[in-house]
């Protein structure tokens, strides 16, 4: 089978494809046949080695990770195997590939009809989109900033915050292309974060302050972003794409706001249960039309770099895909 890895840290190009034998589940494991892989941008970080921070730091050789479609064609041990033969989604470790593996605990199983952008967000993206929302305890009516809103996570939380209820859902975005598509997914209020002035901005569309912030950026985006929330106002952080460590002052929260921090990895180990409820929540929005997934790039699996430096570049409208 076909594998994209990289054995050296660096640029776009370094991720090659070679063979590979296909490999053999383990205990608790099954083995796909992708269709499609969704493209994840930390994995640009993780490419870059010691030169991106502290933050990504993984050894070599470096493996892509990625939301694979596909079907299961074999299963490991403690496995179901009824699960062979099924369409579902999975994240995966080492997922530029033909045959991938992943834990069959975490499966999205893809109803019939559903499009491969959608069922590619139904294992990560959009759970992690819903729960950091749930995590920041909006409620109907409250306002929400969602900072990064064009990318492939970002763009799910501006339409599951009107899905819950929001009353003002406000959007940053980096470029006049991001600012239009957040406004197309939902957004009441687009706003260039690439402007020194971007929190005035925030304070005049949300006179009393935000009560929910989400953000994936991290450093000084986040900073920054204390300063727009009202009394009781939440943040959520989810990501920190910047690589910048931030250390948010104890007097920022004095005003009675709260920092907290989701990760999906976390949430699973924490409550299981409601992490497989948040699949179940994701496929029926997806299903019923009310969660749409924008597809910015289809390229084939060799195309590898070229899905990174769209990644990089932070030029993509939603999520990119490579196709098998």
């Amino acid at each position: 089978m076909r594998r994209v890895r990289y054995h050296a840290y660096g640029d776009p190009d370094v991720p090659t494809m070679e063979e590979a034998d296909i490999p053999t589940p383990g205990p608790g494991q099954v083995l796909i046949r992708a269709e499609a892989i969704g493209a994840n941008f930390v994995d640009t970080k993780f490419r870059r080695g010691p030169a991106a921070g502290p933050l990504f730091q993984r050894p070599l050789p470096g493996r892509l990770t990625g939301d694979v479609v596909g079907t299961v064609e074999a299963a490991g041990p403690g496995v179901d195997t009824q699960q062979v033969g099924r369409r579902v989604a999975g994240l995966a470790e080492d997922a530029f590939a033909d045959y991938v593996l992943t834990d069959a605990r975490w499966l999205a199983p893809v109803p019939d009809g559903l499009d491969l952008g959608a069922a590619s967000m139904l294992p990560m993206g959009a759970p992690v989109a819903l729960r950091s929302l749930r995590t920041g305890r909006l409620a109907p009516g409250e306002t929400v900033l969602i900072h990064a809103a064009a990318g492939g996570i970002g763009h799910l939380a501006v339409q599951l915050a009107r899905l819950l209820g929001a009353g003002l859902v406000i959007a940053t975005a980096g470029t006049p292309a991001k600012l239009g598509f957040v406004r197309e997914c939902g957004a009441d209020i687009a706003i260039d974060y690439t402007d020194s002035d971007w929190p005035e901005q925030v304070r005049s569309a949300a006179p009393g302050g935000v009560d929910v912030v989400l953000d994936s950026v991290g450093g000084e985006i986040l900073r920054r972003s204390f300063d727009v929330l009202n009394p009781l106002g939440r943040a959520v952080i989810y990501g920190a794409a910047g690589g910048e460590l931030t250390s948010v002052p104890v007097t920022d929260l004095f005003a009675l706001r709260s920092v907290a921090g989701f990760s999906l990895i976390a949430w699973r180990a924490a409550d299981p249960e409601q992490a497989r409820h948040d699949i179940t929540e994701a496929t029926e929005y997806a299903v019923s039309g009310r969660l749409r997934t924008a597809v910015h790039a289809r390229l084939p699996l060799a195309e590898a770099a070229a899905a990174h430096r769209l990644l990089e570049d932070r030029s993509q409208l939603g999520r990119i895909l490579l196709l098998t």
